[in-house]
């Protein structure tokens, strides 16, 4: 009964990834890791964007918290253009406690928000978590206070936030920008 491209199938639940997944995809691919942490994401539509960029990107993998948050949906899989299916997406109970061990493992972790330091003037090379709020509530208290710097993006007209796969978009793309100068100067 739902809108369709000419084609319908079942397929099976989406099968969520650990942490441990992603860590591995970074060691076999030679590279830092990279991961996008996603608080509080709720819009559908904006987490299967985030999967279609990070996946173009090279980004390892995405965390998601297990409760109050959007899920692997087909409405995902469908706005993802078939990323989903290749993006390692790990749920964790707690969005803070799993900073922490990210720390423990030498990833540096940056909350997207609003600050005082533009996202193009700090260093995103080396192992990175980057934080993506959700769409009306932005990063919560405790994880932003969790993260080890916070980046902003420059905010010149009359709206003061960009959506969160918009956000995240920009942010992905000055990491691959930051490490493909960093490897070509090595």
């Amino acid at each position: 009964g739902q809108a369709h491209q000419g084609v319908a199938a079942y397929v099976s639940a989406y099968r969520y990834g650990e942490l441990k997944d992603i860590y591995d995809k970074a060691a076999e691919q030679g590279e830092d890791t990279f991961i996008i942490l996603l608080d509080n994401l709720e819009d559908p539509h904006n987490l299967g964007a985030i999967m279609r960029t990070a996946e173009c990107a090279g980004v390892h993998g995405i965390v998601i918290p297990k409760r109050r948050s959007v899920s692997v949906t087909e409405t995902v899989a469908k706005t993802s253009a078939g990323a989903s299916e290749y993006m390692l997406c790990a749920r964790v109970t707690n969005i803070a406690a799993e900073l922490e061990k990210l720390k423990e493992r030498g990833i540096w972790t940056a909350a997207c928000d609003m600050g005082v330091d533009m996202y193009y003037d700090r260093d995103l090379t080396g192992p990175l978590a980057v934080v993506i709020g959700g769409e009306g509530t932005g990063i919560s208290r405790l994880v932003k206070e969790k993260c080890d710097f916070t980046v902003s993006i420059p905010m010149k007209g009359r709206i003061s936030s960009l959506n969160a796969s918009n956000a995240a978009a920009v942010l992905i793309y000055e990491v691959v920008r930051q490490r493909n100068i960093y490897e070509k100067q090595r």
